[in-house]
């Protein structure tokens, strides 16, 4: 892997805080700022869906007040109930093709809004905005 050095600038408490954490682990300051880098910048979205990864880099340029909602969205309650019962009728075997189909679509459907969501909260996370823990989150 190349190394590249970039040089940055940082006010002297935000240094110092760093410091004293490279100082309590036993590993250098640039490690420790290196790993504070990497350990707080959204996801990369090369692995992510090639056809969603447009939208998810625009998540990093959006204002917060459009991020939130994006975070908080759910799929309608109609498709959850839909979703629901078209499971429980695969499990028992009953489903026709046709529902197969739209069973695959609502999966789809869910997995994409999960990973919309999930890219969300990362980038108000990196922004410094607080991210709910997992049991403040609505169930529904």
């Amino acid at each position: 892997m190349t190394v590249q050095t970039l040089r940055v600038p940082l006010p002297e408490p935000v240094y110092q805080y760093l410091k004293q954490i490279a100082i309590a682990t036993r590993r250098p300051v640039e490690q420790v700022a290196q790993e504070s880098i990497v350990g707080n910048l959204p996801p990369s979205v090369a692995t992510m869906p090639v056809e969603m990864q447009d939208e998810l880099l625009e998540f990093q340029n959006m204002p917060l007040h459009e991020l939130q909602p994006i975070a908080a969205s759910q799929m309608s309650p109609a498709q959850q109930a839909r979703h629901q019962q078209l499971l429980e009728e695969n499990a028992a075997g009953l489903l026709t093709p046709a529902e197969r189909d739209e069973l695959a679509a609502l999966r789809t459907l869910a997995d994409r809004l999960m990973l919309r969501k999930a890219y969300a909260w990362a980038v108000l996370r990196w922004r410094g905005q607080a991210v709910p823990a997992l049991d403040e989150l609505p169930l529904e």
